[in-house]
């Protein structure tokens, strides 16, 4: 029984250590990480979690989540001018355009389209954009995000649109116990058609995580110039439940993202159970 612990003690160091090495080498090439298990509550890896990042278009998380809580998820929308006027990427809504504000969120989710996430904040702040970023702003620091500052719906680089990994790890907690949105980060693609001009759209996820992982379920990626590579994933799989915030990743997102979620999620128990065939293997050669 003593040697069956020391055993078991040592496999939990020499995995203690090898997943420290694998998460010194992925911090090299970002500025901001904080991963955590949702099971435990436990912060399992943090560096600069602190530091003033801008987000992109995590941004759009937030403003996502208003619009779910508004009640207002099957009202109809127009498109005008201001709501288009935004640049790349975009879904390519044209003035007069109606559709469910439903539509703008999963779009605005799943293909992180500015167009989508500008008509949601002008229809939500009644055709003033800043009545709606006093919505965010305020919504932000009723969650705890003590250190963000949001100037606009879809994440475009300011002097003032900042956030933190610490911050944006709160956000995901919060808008991850709401059904809906877990629905919405979950697909890989979303159809729907607009209401007056028939026209049909199908946009596809822009995280391959969730293409190319089944145990990825969300959540949220982002790029801009200023910001560079953005990412916050969820992966489940039986007792795990790791959300991850990468920030300015500047090299390797989608690689370094896989051996972080692989390295707390998969390659423990498969370390465990090779050790176990390992021990089982000596004791029949033994005898």
């Amino acid at each position: 029984m003593k040697r069956l612990f020391f055993v078991l003690l040592c496999l939990v160091s020499v995995y203690a250590s090898e997943q420290e090495d694998i998460f010194n080498k992925i911090e090299k090439e970002l500025d901001s990480i904080i991963v955590k298990d949702l099971n435990t509550n436990e912060l399992i890896y943090k560096k600069n979690e602190l530091k003033h990042i801008r987000p992109a278009s995590l941004t759009k998380i937030m403003t996502s989540m208003l619009a779910i809580e508004s009640g207002k998820m099957n009202e109809v929308v127009t498109i005008t001018k201001p709501m288009t006027n935004v640049i790349p990427t975009k879904l390519g809504l044209q003035v007069g355009e109606k559709l469910y504000l439903r539509d703008l969120v999963s779009v605005a989710l799943v293909k992180s389209a500015n167009d989508a996430a500008y008509a949601i904040g002008y229809f939500l702040g009644d055709g003033d954009l800043s009545r709606f970023l006093v919505m965010m702003n305020k919504k932000a620091k009723l969650i705890g995000m003590l250190d963000t500052t949001f100037t606009n719906p879809a994440g475009f680089d300011t002097q003032s649109h900042h956030s933190t990994a610490h911050d944006l790890l709160l956000l995901t907690e919060y808008a991850i116990q709401n059904e809906t949105f877990n629905k919405i980060v979950d697909k890989n693609s979303y159809a729907f058609t607009t209401l007056n001009t028939k026209r049909s759209f199908k946009v596809y996820t822009s995280n391959k995580l969730k293409k190319d992982d089944k145990y990825v379920v969300g959540v949220k990626t982002g790029y801009t110039n200023g910001a560079g590579p953005c990412l916050i994933a969820r992966a489940k799989k039986d007792d795990k439940d790791v959300l991850l915030v990468m920030l300015n990743a500047t090299k390797n997102r989608w690689e370094n993202a896989r051996k972080a979620l692989d390295e707390v999620m998969l390659i423990p128990p498969q370390r465990v159970a090779l050790a176990d065939e390992h021990k089982m293997g000596k004791r029949v050669g033994t005898k």
